[in-house]
C-alpha cells in the first residue's frame, strides 16, 4: 500500500475521534449545559446532519481543484470547529461548533476515497479505501476511549482541545505524504452530477444510510445502556468503548478482504449480521458480559459493511465518482443522525434505553431490503447467455 494512505489514515483518525467521542461523554456534557441525555445525543445527530449537508456542497465546490489543497483546507475547517467546541459557553454554540467541524467530514472522506482508490490497481480499491478508514476505526480503539478517559478526568472540554491538535497533525501528514497531482481537466460538476441519474447509485446510498445507520440508534446511547441497564460502573465506559472500537477494526479489515472478492454478498452478509446482533442486544443488554460481547459484535458487523459500501458507490458511479463518494459519506452520517434521533424518540416515549437497539435492528433490516433490490436490478440488467 502507498505511504500516502498513512496520511489519509492519520487524518481519518482525528475526524473519527471527534465524531464518536461525545458518546462516552454525554452525561458530562448534558450536566454542564443543563439538558437531558437525548438532547445531548442530538449533538451527534447535528454533527451527522452537517456531514450530510456539507459533503455534496463542499465536494461540488472542490471538483475542479487539486485534491491535496482541498484536503488541507478541509482539515483547517475541522480544527476551527473543534476549538469552537472546546470553548462553547452554551448548548447552542456547542451545536454550531459541532456542525462547523462536521462540514469537512463528508468531503474529506469522499475526496480521500477517490485519492486512495486511485493509488492502487482496480482490484485493490476496497483494500485501499479500508486502509484509509482504518484511521477511523482505530480512532474508536484509541481516540474515543482515551478521549472519554481524558474528559472524565480533566473535563470534557480538554478532549476537544486534544482533538483539534490531532487535526493539525493530520494536516501535516497530508502536506508531507499525499502527492500534489494536477486537477483532472475533465472534472466538472455536470459530469459528477450525471452519476446520480443511475438507479444503482441511489440504491447504494440507501444501503449505506439504512444498513449502517442502525448501529447509531444503539451506540449513541452506549453510556446509559451499559451503565444504567447492563450494570457496569461508569469507569468501565473507557474499556467498553475500546471493545467496540476493536470490533470496528476487525470488521473493517475482514469486510475489505471479502468485498474485493464478492462485493454484494459481503454487503448483504454484513448488514444481515448487524440486524441480528442489534436485535439480540435488546435482550443481552440486561446482563454485563453478554452486553459487552454483543457490543463488540455490533462494531464488527457495522464496519464490515463500510469498504464494500464505499467501493459499491464508486463502481455504480463509474468515472465520475467524487461527488457520489462524498454523497455516500453523507449517507453514512444521515443514517447516523436518523438512528440517533429515532433512538432518542423511543427513549423519550418511555420504552427504555434497550428499545434503541430494536430501532437499529429495524433500520438494518430496511437496508438489507434495499441491498436485495440492488442485486435484483443487477440480475435484470445482466444478459443471460446459453
Amino acid at each position: 500500500m502507498p505511504l500516502a494512505l498513512l496520511a489519509l489514515a492519520i487524518s481519518a483518525f482525528a475526524i473519527g475521534t471527534t465524531e464518536f467521542v461525545p458518546t462516552g461523554l454525554l452525561p458530562e456534557i448534558a450536566a454542564e449545559f443543563g439538558v437531558d441525555i437525548p438532547a445531548a445525543g442530538l449533538l451527534i445527530s447535528g454533527y451527522a446532519l452537517g456531514v450530510f449537508v456539507g459533503a455534496p456542497l463542499l465536494t461540488a465546490a472542490a471538483t475542479p481543484l487539486r485534491r491535496k489543497p482541498v484536503l488541507l483546507g478541509l482539515l483547517g475547517l475541522f480544527v476551527i470547529g473543534n476549538i469552537g467546541s472546546a470553548l462553547a459557553p452554551d448548548y447552542a454554540l456547542m451545536m454550531v461548533s459541532r456542525i462547523v467541524a462536521s462540514l469537512c467530514h463528508g468531503a474529506f472522506f469522499g475526496v480521500g476515497s477517490v485519492v486512495a482508490a486511485g493509488l492502487v490497481a482496480p482490484n485493490r480499491r476496497a483494500a485501499a479505501i479500508a486502509a484509509m478508514f482504518t484511521g477511523l476505526t482505530v480512532s474508536n480503539v484509541l481516540g474515543v476511549p482515551l478521549g472519554t478517559l481524558l474528559g472524565q478526568t480533566f473535563g470534557w472540554r480538554s478532549t476537544f482541545w486534544v482533538v483539534a491538535a490531532l487535526g493539525v497533525v493530520g494536516a501535516l501528514g497530508v502536506l508531507a505524504l499525499v502527492p500534489d497531482r494536477p486537477s483532472d481537466p475533465s472534472a466538472n460538476l455536470r459530469a459528477e452530477l450525471s452519476a446520480f441519474r443511475r438507479p444503482q447509485v441511489w440504491l447504494a446510498l440507501g444501503m449505506t444510510a439504512l444498513g449502517f445507520g442502525g448501529v447509531f440508534a444503539s451506540f449513541t446511547y452506549v453510556a446509559p445502556l451499559m451503565v444504567d441497564v447492563a450494570g457496569f460502573p461508569s469507569s468501565a465506559l473507557t474499556w467498553l468503548v475500546l471493545l467496540f472500537g476493536v470490533g470496528l477494526v476487525v470488521g473493517n479489515l475482514v469486510g475489505a478482504r471479502i468485498a474485493d472478492r464478492a462485493q454484494m454478498p459481503s454487503i448483504i452478509g454484513a448488514i444481515g449480521a448487524l440486524a441480528v446482533v442489534l436485535a439480540l442486544f435488546t435482550v443481552t443488554v440486561h446482563s454485563p458480559i453478554p452486553a459487552a460481547i454483543t457490543l463488540f459484535l455490533a462494531g464488527a458487523s457495522a464496519f464490515a459493511t463500510v469498504p464494500g459500501l464505499q467501493a459499491r458507490v464508486l463502481d455504480a458511479a463509474g468515472t465520475a465518482g467524487t461527488m457520489a463518494s462524498a454523497a455516500n459519506i453523507g449517507a453514512f452520517n444521515l443514517g447516523n443522525a436518523v438512528g440517533a434521533w429515532l433512538g432518542g424518540v423511543v427513549i423519550d416515549a418511555g420504552f427504555g434505553y434497550p428499545a434503541a437497539n430494536a430501532v437499529g435492528a429495524a433500520m438494518a433490516v430496511a437496508g438489507l431490503a434495499v441491498a436485495l433490490a440492488a442485486v435484483t436490478l443487477d440480475r435484470r440488467r445482466t444478459p443471460v447467455t446459453v
